[in-house]
């Protein structure tokens, strides 16, 4: 069994109701995973792939799953996620969807269900994709 990352989304953008709300929630519960706001502005913040910002005619309803190194980081993601304000959605725990899978989930502020997973022990070719723009044109 392999599997891909990075291939397929480009990025998430997320549409709140209460955008610092949304902020507390999303900087605890990145912390946990070792993440940080790449960008934190007045009117958005952003992580990685992940943008949000404030709804001005609707918020999102998505289910977005979080990369976790070990069942430990799962356990606090899901700590972190109920002290930020999260509702439990999902105790840490192995889940059916293949031998290994072991994730917790939450609802956010705005009910986007959250998902930290662990896929059991694997080697990855790296740690992230590196995409430096040319300068061309399209």
């Amino acid at each position: 069994m392999e599997f891909h990352t990075g291939r397929l989304v480009d990025h998430i953008h997320l549409r709140v109701a209460d955008l610092e709300k949304s902020r507390g929630f999303y900087r605890a519960v990145l912390a946990v995973l070792g993440k940080g706001f790449a960008y934190d502005g007045p009117k958005a913040f952003q992580a990685d792939e992940l943008y949000v910002d404030t709804a001005t005619d609707y918020v999102t309803r998505v289910h977005l799953a979080f990369q976790a190194e070990d069942p430990a980081m799962v356990r606090a993601f899901h700590a972190a996620a109920l002290a930020a304000g999260g509702s439990d959605n999902g105790a840490p725990g192995e889940r059916p969807y293949h031998p290994g899978y072991y994730a917790a989930f939450v609802l956010d502020p705005d009910g986007n269900n959250i998902e930290a997973v662990w896929h059991g022990p694997s080697t990855r070719s790296a740690d992230s994709v590196v995409i430096t723009p040319t300068g061309g044109q399209v």
